[in-house]
């Protein structure tokens, strides 16, 4: 039985191992920031409603606040929708980049393994 040279090695072995390692990254990278993103607007829309009830001196000031509360939950739930949103898309990707990368080195592998059934 012939010995795999470097080359084989590499694309049958390490090259897959570190496309899909790299997708996995890319994937990782793009999820947390698009939760670190979603995170600090959340915090930025609950600190100022801390604001602005601070800012309450009267029974017509808190009316004005509680009326803008539908303003806020509605703007809140448009905003975790479109995050929603981002993370199937970024998880839809991520599968469809990895069928592909899988059938590339399935193809490769079945030719490296013909070829070195012919040569042997």
């Amino acid at each position: 039985m012939k010995n795999f040279d470097t080359t084989q090695f590499e694309n049958l072995f390490f090259g897959p191992a570190r496309a899909f390692a790299s997708l996995n990254l890319d994937f990782t990278e793009k999820l947390v920031n698009t939760q670190l993103e979603a995170s600090k607007s959340y915090a930025e829309a609950n600190m100022n409603q801390v604001r602005a009830l601070l800012n309450v001196r009267d029974a017509e000031g808190l009316r004005t606040y509680m009326e803008s509360q539908q303003k806020v939950a509605k703007d809140l739930t448009e905003r975790m929708k479109g995050d929603a949103e981002k993370v199937v898309a970024l998880q839809q990707d991520f599968v469809t980049k990895s069928q592909k990368l899988t059938e590339e080195n399935t193809k490769q592998a079945t030719a490296a393994a013909a070829k070195a059934t012919r040569q042997a």
